[in-house]
């Protein structure tokens, strides 16, 4: 379990300093032979930071409770 809190961690920091990104699709539209029309469509993906937090938290839980049990 503290391998996949380490994880979280990394994670949800990540998606706190980066809340999305942006790619390009490409559609062809019209095909006559030698003749072509394509188009472009820009697409995001965002997120909240708050997505992020939670996934920090949840993380920082999961290798806290981990410890804990090794010590009792």
């Amino acid at each position: 379990m503290k391998n996949l809190g380490i994880i979280l961690i990394v994670v949800g920091a990540i998606m706190m300093a980066i809340t999305g990104f942006n790619y390009v699709t490409k559609k062809e539209v019209l095909d006559l032979g030698k003749v072509e029309v394509n188009k472009s469509e820009n697409n995001s993906v965002s997120w909240s930071p708050i997505v992020g937090a939670v996934l920090l938290v949840g993380g920082l839980v999961l290798v806290l409770t981990n410890n804990r049990k090794k010590i009792l």
